[in-house]
């Protein structure tokens, strides 16, 4: 289980992340909601150790992760992907997955990686050049096959469907469900369309202005009216 206390960012006089308690377990699906700017990227990047939190605790599976570097976090079974796409230059598919695994485990489990590809439907594009050789839907299962290549506890998804057209979207999503299932591994994704994270997240917590606002069902939140106001500026009718 992720357990967050009292985490707070701050760069310089700006407060990104402000006193949030969360928990995370290995076997749940939870959206991370909130406007632009709302502090949920900044979030990922202190649980997955690219940011330091200015105060507060990150315990993961009984271990306060707050000073470990991001390899060991890695490898305690926090996998994450970033919003923007990022394959590894002048690698191919495979090698990037090899990388991120190395990275991840410290070593190469070749079967584990073919069982990613062919999850992912990257099996016939594994000799290609990661970099050049994928169309975006292409490049975003990349992004979620090198953090399942790392045999992740939790997996941080960082707006994987952002981009996407409808039936794409809709691709993904079901393959998301399945990796849940297949994997065993929880999942907290950031997503700003309301019927994506109704339909793949059990609970679903809402950012705004970096803080904590709201935590439930998808149902429950998305009729609350501080929701609806951080959203649309207007109190709920």
């Amino acid at each position: 289980m992720l357990q967050l206390e009292n985490v707070t960012v701050r760069f310089g006089g700006l407060t990104a992340v402000n006193d949030v308690s969360l928990n995370i377990g290995t076997g749940d699906v939870v959206g991370l909601v909130g406007a632009n700017g709302a502090g949920k990227t900044t979030l990922f990047n202190a649980i997955s150790g690219l940011v330091r939190p200015t105060s507060g605790r990150i315990v993961f599976n009984g271990t306060d992760v707050l000073r470990a570097p991001m390899y060991q976090r890695a490898r305690m079974g926090i996998g994450r992907t970033f919003q923007i796409p990022q394959p590894m230059h002048e690698l191919t598919v495979r090698q990037n997955l090899q990388v991120a695994q190395r990275f991840g485990t410290g070593r190469i489990d070749e079967r584990r990686i073919d069982e990613v590809l062919d999850f992912t439907g990257l099996t016939s594009k594994a000799g290609r050049d990661a970099s050049t050789g994928l169309a975006l839907t292409e490049l975003k299962a990349l992004e979620v096959a090198k953090a399942l290549a790392t045999d992740p506890k939790l997996l941080l998804l960082d707006e994987v469907l952002a981009g996407l057209e409808t039936t794409g979207k809709r691709a993904f999503m079901n393959m998301l469900k399945g990796l849940h299932e297949k994997f065993s591994v929880g999942i907290c994704i950031i997503e700003h369309d309301i019927e994506t994270i109704s339909n793949l997240c059990a609970r679903v917590a809402v950012l705004n202005f970096g803080q904590l606002i709201a935590e439930g069902t998808p149902a429950a939140v998305f009729n609350d009216p501080a929701v609806v106001k951080s959203y649309t500026g207007a109190d709920h009718a």
